[in-house]
This record gives C-alpha cells, structure tokens and sequence, in this order.
C-alpha cells in the first residue's frame, strides 16, 4: 500500500518550478526545419538575385558557394551549412529574407499573367481579322503589311504543323510593345530633375 505522506514536506513540487518561455522542442525543430528550407530557396534562385538580398556576407557566401557544388554529398553538406548559418540571423534579417522572396513570386506572377495576356491577343490575332484592325488603330507605329504577312504565315504554321517561326515573331512584336511604354516613363523619370533645374 503507498504511503500517502511519501515525499510531501509541506509544498508542492512546483512551487520552485520556474516559468520557461522557452519555446518548446517541436517548436525549435519547426522554426529549424523553416529556416533550413528558407536557405534552399535561395540557393535555388539566380545568383544575381541572391547578391542583392539583404543578409550578412557570410550566409551570402555559404548560399552562393552552395550553387557551384556539384557533388551530390558535398552539395547536402553545404546545404546543411546554408542551414546552420541561416540559424545565426536575428528575427528582423529572417522577415526581410522572407519579404524579398515573396516580393519575387509577386513579381513572377505580374510577369505570367502579362505573357497571359499578350498570348491571348496573339491568338486573338490569328482568329480574327478585327483584332489586328483594333491594334493597328491602338499602335498606328506598326508595320501593317508585315503584320499581316506574319498572321498569314502563323495561321498557314499551325494548319501544317509546320515550327511556329511567325507566330513566335508576332509573340515578340506584342512584347516590345509592351516595353516601349515603360522605357519612355523611365526616360521622362529621367530627364524631370534636369526641367527642374532649368527654370
């Protein structure tokens, strides 16, 4: 039978029990496992872009000496090293981290959609007559006969399962559109300062 007066002295054993706001072991493992994907992120990314994430030098170096490696075992080491120096940065470089890569999957996405959008009006172009007239009135700077010339020959491509030459040229027409308008707000950003400086 227990002794029910066994090991009670007069308090509870966690009266001297200290509060830890520790987090726990899983949760340690979590945020571990977090920051060790966070640094194959990175090392998966161009290497211009890693450059400009703002991070100490060091964990700069072990990502990008990490997408030279080759080796199977070597690249899991340097992997596991990635991991480990991401472990040394303070909350705040982790968020900026994270902001970044989020900003580029933001930016990817914007650039999808836009090829998206110039897909659908290449096809647009193949299925109907109207659309190049719509163009043509929206970008009157644009070769007429060549671009007809380019529809005929993309429509004449597909019928005979022919390599899509003209309706990847006509893909490319759309595009440098779209970068005209952007060149000619960066050009005004540009020259602003020097109006002002002229008055």
């Amino acid at each position: 039978m227990p002794n029910p007066n066994r090991g009670s002295v007069g308090f509870q054993s966690n009266e001297f029990e200290q509060e830890y706001e520790r987090p726990s072991k899983s949760e340690l493992k979590r945020q571990v496992n977090e920051l060790q994907k966070l640094g194959e992120q990175l090392v998966d990314e161009p290497r211009d872009r890693v450059k400009r994430v703002p991070m100490p030098d060091d964990v700069k170096d072990a990502i990008l000496e990490c997408q030279t490696i080759t080796n199977h075992e070597g690249r899991r080491r340097q992997l596991q090293f990635v991991g480990k120096k991401m472990r040394s940065l303070t909350e705040e470089e982790v968020d900026v981290i994270k902001r970044t890569i989020d900003s580029w999957k933001g930016a990817s996405k914007a650039e999808t959609a836009a090829l998206h959008a110039l897909e659908r009006r290449r096809e647009k172009l193949l299925a109907d007559d109207k659309a190049l007239t719509q163009l043509l009135s929206e970008q009157p700077q644009l070769d007429a006969q060549h671009l007809r010339t380019l529809i005929r020959n993309a429509r004449k491509e597909q019928a005979e399962n022919k390599p899509p030459k003209a309706f990847r040229e006509i893909f490319q027409i759309l595009k440098d559109l779209g970068k005209k308008p952007k060149e000619a707000a960066q050009a005004d950003d540009e020259e602003a300062p020097d109006d002002e400086s002229g008055e």
